[in-house]
């Protein structure tokens, strides 16, 4: 290989560049950008034309090896890895995606569900990985992770043994033409009704392609089925095989008692051990195939009509926010056909409040037990639909089952039905319950892990007056039985009241239908507006400053977090709309200033940041600083610090730097939506909040051009001035392993400590609900 020596441009000229380009909200022409990328990188020497060809000269890892990894979270992980030849070449044939499908495949007769009824798996992915190392020019690795149980964990070579039961069944059974038409027909429909997505990221990955495709496919490639070859997929299925696997189990439960290695980098711990040659050899030639392993049905989900419902619609005034076209005791719907994407998607939202599903921590955790196991229920019918590109999403917040369809539109309605259906009936069995509450557990158990998270789960403890904490929840559960749950279910679903959003490519008959498919699946009583939950969030008092330490919940880590919260005052109509025109603009101005000072001079740590906080409609400021080298109590005192001296800043600030900070927010507000996913989400997020302000922006937009630097720092002195009755303060400190919470010096008599929230919540006051 040939190497030529570059001239790279100074990072002084490639930053304002960056700069420039941001600061001009792109509004530059492609000639303009052009001649910036010309006039920086016109020096860099241009290397040879030529792509070598490259070979893999030796194998990647050695055969018959198992490696055993210690985990940080509570998980069990099979990874399993095969070496192919580089595919490139082959990118219209797709031979490794045909075998990814069928090997990752969740429907009947797919190893998952083969492997679920067993109770040693939980979820499985396969495929060739999309980073470099994987899809390079010398080879590509083929992986897939299985998720174990504890079960699982303990039978890995008797799971690997199955692995090979169906690659030999794939085999015996020649490749079929009509899975890889299903593909084929997929990715076409893909590529032809592709939303947009950000240009940066597009220019990028289309930037990678251009090493990959040729020039009339840089577009294209990723979606390209384009020859059936048969003899090529029996060509790359022969390199799976025990002698060219790897195999890697990774668990935080693992018996150290062999010598553990460690390796260089991070110092974690492993094991290498050997396969036995008579696992080997059983794995190279299985004696028989498992009859319930077998290759997936024919997919029912995949779209046939792509119509434009706009084109056939009467054309009424455009309306630019969803309508309410049903409201009733049960449910409210609200619809807004799509005319501006004209593609065949809809995005259909609904948030079903269920009874009694949190009135406590019992009927919280058997609803989250019920929910977990709903979504294993339904698993193979999402999944044959999320191959179709229709996908589903069923969620739970607080007493709300949150059920999303969305994709593309002709078979929305069919899963929609099926979905429900099974909801409706659904009983768990036990042999599912116990791998489910199993898994719970797991989740429960690795809750907070991420110091980030977890500073942030903190505060929303302290602030919702209904907060059922993970480690409570642990506790309780394994107290809870298959009975339990059982009982609960029937009064759970015996009444309920349904809100919900079809936004896209759908007529209004269309959308009423939908509304009669929860009608018909779910004939029960409303309810009531006084029998559904209501969050209350705290009301901090005058002049608060209050303090939480906790320390972070992995013994091994070293990052500390100081979330630093201004409560400011809840959503009220009259000054809603000034009040968060106030807090964006500030934040607007705040944010880089922020950054400069806190982690580019002072070198805190990586995360450094502030942002609004919209906590059930009241409005608060948070300050962020994550740092593994400074304790919570330095990061405070930076922070506030920084606070401080924003008065000099806001009051230096220069008329004219003033009105670009608002033009620039303004056109943030007023840019257009990039998607109908983004459009959709913008609706649910008011419906949610049952705001109902569906042209928020636009308001918002309207009242920034009023507002002068005076009223900017009228709110500074306000609500972060710590002289302000109005500014109440709390600061969650959370401490990494490597600091001593002795450390912190002895604080202002004005500080009050949280040292138990549940006295502390008892004694203090809450604002009304408003959703």
């Amino acid at each position: 290989m040939t190497s030529s020596v570059m001239t790279i441009p100074s990072i002084e000229n490639l930053y304002q560049c960056y700069t420039d380009y941001c600061n001009s909200n792109a509004a530059e022409t492609l000639e303009v950008l052009e001649s910036w990328v010309l006039e920086l990188f016109s020096d860099v020497k241009k290397g040879s034309a030529v792509m070598p060809e490259a070979r893999l000269e030796a194998p990647i890892w050695k055969a018959g090896k198992l490696y055993r990894l210690g985990a940080v979270k509570d998980v069990h992980i099979l990874d399993l890895s095969w070496t192919l030849p580089s595919l490139r070449k082959d990118y219209l044939k797709k031979s490794e995606d045909y075998l990814a499908h069928l090997i990752g495949h969740e429907g009947k007769g797919s190893l998952l569900y083969f492997l679920k009824a067993k109770g040693w798996a939980t979820s499985v992915s396969a495929g060739v990985g999309d980073e470099g190392m994987h899809r390079s020019s010398m080879a590509y690795i083929f992986g897939m992770s299985i998720h174990l149980t504890d079960s699982g964990l303990e039978k890995i070579f008797d799971i690997i043994g199955f692995v090979y039961q169906y690659l030999k069944l794939l085999r015996q059974v020649s490749p079929q033409k009509w899975i890889f038409k299903e593909l084929q027909d997929i990715g076409n429909m893909e590529f032809r009704f592709a939303e947009e997505q950000p240009q940066d990221d597009y220019a990028a990955e289309l930037a990678e392609n251009l090493l990959v495709y040729p020039p009339e496919h840089i577009i294209y490639g990723d979606y390209a089925y384009e020859v059936w070859d048969e003899e090529m997929i029996k060509y790359v299925l022969g390199f799976f095989t025990p002698d060219n696997m790897r195999v890697d189990i990774v668990s935080k439960f693992l018996d150290w008692s062999q010598d553990a290695q460690c390796e260089p980098w991070f110092g974690s711990r492993y094991t290498e051990e050997d396969i036995s040659s008579s696992l080997m050899e059983l794995w190279r030639d299985p004696p028989e195939t498992d009859v319930s392993l077998h290759l997936p049905a024919r997919n029912e989900f995949i779209p046939c009509d792509f119509s434009i419902r706009a084109d056939k619609a009467f054309d009424f005034a455009y309306v630019s926010s969803p309508r309410c076209i049903l409201d009733e005791p049960l449910m409210k719907f609200w619809y807004k056909l799509d005319k501006t994407f004209k593609l065949p998607r809809a995005n259909t939202y609904f948030r079903i409040t269920l009874k009694g599903a949190y009135n406590s921590l019992k009927t919280a955790l058997l609803t989250e037990l019920f929910v977990h196991l709903l979504k294993d229920e339904l698993n193979e019918i999402i999944y044959q639909a999320s191959v179709a590109k229709l996908e589903t999403s069923v969620s739970l917040f607080s007493d709300k089952l949150e059920l999303k369809v969305y994709g593309f539109n002709d078979k929305l309605p069919v899963l929609l039905s099926k979905v429900l259906a099974v909801a409706r009936s659904f009983l768990p069995t036990a042999d599912r319950f116990l791998v489910i509450k199993e898994d719970l557990d797991r989740t429960l158990k690795n809750t907070n892990m991420k110091p980030l998270s977890h500073s942030s789960y903190l505060r929303l403890q302290v602030l919702c007056q209904s907060f059922w904490d993970a480690d409570e929840k642990l506790c309780l559960l394994n107290d809870l039985s298959l009975a339990d749950l059982r009982a609960f279910i029937p009064e759970l679903l015996s009444q309920l009241y349904i809100e919900g959003l079809c936004h896209g490519n759908l007529l209004e008959e269309e959308a009423i239908n939908i509304s009669n498919i929860f009608r018909s699946n779910f004939p029960v009583k409303q309810l009531p507006l006084e029998m559904r939950h209501k969050e209350y969030v705290i009301c901090l008092p005058s002049g608060a400053d209050l303090v939480r330490d906790v320390r972070v919940k992995n013994k091994l880590e070293t990052n500390s977090v100081v979330e630093l919260y201004f409560q400011i005052e809840p959503e009220l109509e009259a000054e809603m709309i000034k009040l968060k025109a106030l807090i964006d603009l500030f934040d607007e101005i705040v944010e880089e200033p922020l950054f400069n000072q806190l982690r580019t001079k002072e070198q805190l740590g990586y995360v450094v940041d502030c942002s609004p906080r919209v906590t059930y409609r009241i409005l608060g400021f948070c300050f962020r600083v994550q740092s593994s080298e400074y304790n919570p109590v330095y990061l405070q005192k930076r922070i506030d610090n920084f606070i401080h001296g924003l008065e000099e800043m806001l009051g230096g600030l220069d008329d004219e730097s003033f009105e670009n900070y608002k033009s620039g927010l303004i056109a943030k507000l007023l840019e257009k939506d990039p998607s109908l996913a983004y459009e959709t989400n913008r609706f649910w997020g008011q419906i949610v909040d049952r705001r109902y302000i569906f042209d928020l922006s636009e308001k918002e937009a309207g009242e920034l051009r009023s507002i002068q630097k005076d009223d900017v720092i009228n709110w500074y002195n306000t609500y972060l001035r710590q002289s302000s009755p109005k500014c109440r303060r709390l600061a969650v400190r959370l401490w990494g392993c490597n600091t001593d919470c002795k450390d912190a010096d002895t604080p202002p008599t004005s500080v009050q400590f949280i040292k138990d929230l549940a006295e502390f919540k008892l004694s203090s006051k809450f604002y009304p609900s408003v959703c």
